[in-house]
């Protein structure tokens, strides 16, 4: 209601907008011809492996880096395009890192105070005081950062970052430096600010659950390109590559040959439908798509219990098949085999994607 209440009366706000963007450091290019968009209100995650690029991506548009190719623009402004880049204090962009950030020889109120220099002094210590309350940080306003915990410094840091009311909040692994239930709950207070004012916010992290958990459309970057973009549920039901596919958690990996539409895998025949009779491809299997029963003869697919953990709503079963493979298995519910006994293996289709094999291993 408040993000929707925000944007009626901004209609002009059009978020953040990057067409053709690539970037070389030296002969090696980091960032190879990026498009995506940002509208208020949403949050995008940018995710991948570390060195694919995903940082240089957020510099370049905070301006941190000077463009080569390709042009970026916030709320339908060109901020920057070969040949003319408007300042970084220019731009309106809010920054989290994750190191905070903070001026260790400040106190609380005067670094959320830093960007505001501008502003009368009223409203500067208006402004302070209201982002203070709504990061619970009040009472911490005389404080040096070095005084507080890091979930409180994140907190300074949010607010700091949102005094200026930026055009674009930018997050480059804002969280990673906290302990896992911290994390959780600083990102959702984070995340619901920022939802609150309709701030457009792209999310760098490697991190696959905090990009599912909290954003609105993902974009899988691989060795400087986005290889898929589109809602969690999108990507994790439709991934258009082995990297993609991979992203949710581990999975089982195979290699094989098409012959008549099918796959022989450790696991069982499966369908390849799109590929020729002869071609080379590479399976992949979530451990959420093996389904354990007690054999039945003439059972297919028989595998023996290696091991199996109870981790309180997951449970995870390592099993041995027939040729030595080992397949990993994981359930929303308990599974009543035990180690050394004998199961059927029974796959879902729906967690089963097979790809070209591109001869990487």
């Amino acid at each position: 209601m408040a993000t929707a209440a925000i944007l009626a009366r901004e209609p002009w706000r059009q978020g953040l907008r990057v067409a053709g963007l690539s970037h070389r450091f030296g002969f090696r290019r980091v960032v190879d011809h990026v498009d995506l968009a940002v509208p208020p209100g949403e949050i995008h995650c940018l995710v991948g492996p570390s060195g694919c690029g995903k940082t240089t991506i957020l510099r370049l548009i905070a301006g941190l880096e000077i463009l080569q190719e390709g042009e970026i623009a916030i709320d339908g402004k060109v901020v920057a395009k070969p040949g003319f880049a408007v300042p970084p204090e220019r731009r309106r962009v809010g920054l989290m890192f994750q190191d905070f950030a903070l001026f260790p020889h400040l106190r609380v109120e005067e670094n959320v105070a830093f960007g505001l220099a501008h502003r009368p002094r009223g409203e500067r210590e208006a402004r302070v005081k209201e982002l203070l309350r709504r990061v619970d940080m009040e009472r911490h306003a005389k404080a040096y950062p070095h005084t507080l915990s890091g979930g409180e410094q994140q907190r300074v840091a949010l607010a700091r970052a949102l005094a200026p009311a930026p055009d674009l909040m930018l997050l480059d692994e804002a969280f990673s430096a906290l302990d896992t239930t911290l994390r959780a709950q600083v990102r959702e207070e984070t995340i619901a600010i920022l939802k609150e004012t309709g701030t457009p916010t792209l999310l760098v992290t490697h991190d696959a659950e905090e990009a599912i958990r909290v954003g609105d459309r993902i974009h899988a970057m691989e060795r400087g390109r986005i290889v898929q973009s589109g809602t969690p549920a999108e990507l994790y039901l439709r991934p258009e590559d082995l990297f993609v596919a991979g992203f949710f958690g581990p999975v089982n990996r195979f290699s094989g040959t098409v012959r008549d539409g099918f796959v022989v895998t450790p696991v069982g025949r499966i369908a390849a439908p799109g590929h020729a009779s002869g071609a080379a491809v590479e399976i992949v299997v979530r451990p959420e798509g093996v389904e354990l029963v007690r054999p039945r003869p003439p059972a297919p697919v028989r595998a023996l219990v290696l091991e199996r953990r109870d981790l309180g709503p997951v449970h995870l079963v390592l099993l041995r098949m027939p040729d030595g493979a080992v397949v990993k298995v994981r359930r929303d519910r308990p599974l009543d085999i035990a180690p050394g006994e004998e199961v059927e293996v029974v796959l879902d289709p729906a967690h089963v994607f097979v790809y070209p094999s591109h001869g990487t291993g």
